[in-house]
């Protein structure tokens, strides 16, 4: 018993754990597609936020108009590449405060509740002539990881793409070049990235979750408190059990001492007196014997019962199963006091079985007694016996049968059917009880099928 408990608490533990395992990447799921959706619901939100916006739509007029004039001054061999990329950061950080204020405005407007943060990165800067030949890489944030044009400054790491954008635009220009004034022509492919960084995103992810995160976890703590109760009771009840087992094989092997010395002293008084004493006392002495015995019998009942099929060592024998279930029902019928009680035997049994004879004797006679215990008049029983698979014994009365609610409570220990017919027959609810746990003993099997007022039949099954 302590295996199984311990065994239960491991595989209860072991079921937690998966249950929590199982809960934690749902959790992390539905915190996954949160924030996908939170991110993209801000993505939506502030899209093409620069071309709808009048006020930002001109500062990127600004910053691209000069930047068209040093892509010429370029073009036109008058400054270097760096130099380029410097006179296009210097003016964008000129404007960048007033781009910033206006862009949080702008974010005002649109009712955003957290503090998000935008900046606009370069990628790519190629120019080429006007047949799209010669082209010139000024930038490339491919080994890089991006020019920061306008905006908040934040990492790549910490930010999430907004859009993209990509402006292919040929342009024409007059240049005075010693003393002569030339026109040029030239192909601009510039690409930008729009991001954005949203201060404690997780917080408001997670937040959006409370309702979810809450329920989890009162339920992680309702099934843990649950299975620490339900265990905490178990390992109370087995210790209460085997409290009561104790006692009752104590106090059983207690009571069997001065049963002994009872039993031993009516036998000298009818022995050493049987003369001396009248009829009167000889009934006294007989009542005493009888009950004497009949308490002994009540003792060995319990100490028998308290035994399960696991602790039931049976010494297995070779039986002539015909010879055998005719003597076990012949000595019964005799023992019987009534006349009108008829026992019919229908034996076919052709093989040998091996079982306790001792035990096995137990099963069959308790239902037996059953059956007269709980018939009625003119009793009839059927003991049924074959072979044809397994050794199958049947024992039927036409006795005053079993309610079906009953039938799955009748092998339990201590359980008597509440009957009001049968309310007067004494018994400790053992019979049955100890009836199923040697048939067990034996890898069989016991069946009951019973209907009020037609009677009940038992069957026995034991693998040949």
């Amino acid at each position: 018993m302590k295996k199984k408990i311990r065994l239960l608490i491991i595989v209860s533990v072991l079921g937690l754990l998966a249950l929590s395992l199982i809960q934690g990447y749902l959790i992390n799921n539905t915190y996954k597609l949160k924030k996908t959706a939170f991110i993209s619901e801000t993505r939506r939100s502030i899209s093409r936020m620069d071309d709808l916006s009048p006020v930002l739509d001109t500062i990127n007029d600004m910053w691209q108009d000069r930047f068209l004039n040093y892509v010429a001054d370029f073009y036109a061999k008058q400054i270097s590449k760096k130099q380029l990329l410097s006179s296009l950061k210097s003016y964008t950080d000129s404007i960048n405060s007033l781009y910033i204020v206006t862009y949080q405005k702008e974010l005002k407007k649109k009712n955003i509740e957290y503090n998000l943060k935008f900046n606009k990165i370069v990628n790519t800067i190629i120019i080429a002539d006007s047949i799209g030949n010669n082209s010139d890489t000024i930038y490339n944030s491919k080994p890089k990881k991006g020019f920061h044009l306008l905006g908040d400054k934040f990492t790549i790491e910490n930010g999430h793409k907004v859009s993209s954008s990509l402006w292919l635009t040929d342009h024409s220009f007059n240049r005075e070049i010693d003393g002569e004034l030339k026109s040029f022509v030239y192909n601009l492919q510039f690409e930008t990235e729009d991001r954005m960084n949203i201060d404690g995103w997780k917080q408001i992810v997670l937040g959006r979750m409370t309702l979810l995160l809450a329920a989890s976890i009162f339920i992680f703590l309702l099934v843990f408190g649950l299975l620490y109760y339900s265990i905490k009771n178990l390992i109370t009840q087995k210790k209460i059990v085997d409290v009561k087992t104790d006692f009752v094989n104590n106090i059983t092997h207690e009571l069997k001492t001065p049963l002994s010395t009872l039993t031993l002293a009516t036998k000298m008084l009818k022995v050493n007196h049987k003369d001396a004493i009248s009829k009167n006392t000889q009934s006294i002495i007989n009542t005493i014997e009888r009950q004497n015995v009949r308490l002994q019998k009540l003792i060995d009942q319990v100490l028998n019962n308290s035994l399960g099929y696991q602790e039931i060592e049976l010494r297995k024998e070779k039986v002539n199963a015909t010879e055998y279930l005719h003597t076990i029902i012949d000595d019964f019928q005799l023992s019987l006091d009534s006349k009108s009680i008829q026992i019919d035997k229908n034996i076919n049994v052709n093989q040998n079985i091996f079982i306790d004879k001792f035990y096995f004797t137990t099963a069959i006679l308790n239902i037996l007694e059953n059956a007269v215990k709980y018939g009625k008049e003119n009793l009839k029983i059927i003991v049924k016996a074959n072979d044809s698979k397994d050794f199958k014994v049947s024992i039927s009365d036409n006795g005053i049968g079993i309610p079906k609610k009953e039938l799955k409570f009748l092998f339990d220990k201590f359980y008597r059917v509440g009957n009001k017919e049968i309310h007067n027959v004494k018994g400790l609810g053992l019979g049955l009880y100890y009836t199923n746990q040697i048939v067990r003993a034996h890898h069989g099997t016991i069946e009951v099928n019973s209907e009020l007022t037609k009677g009940t039949t038992f069957t026995i099954t034991i693998p040949l």
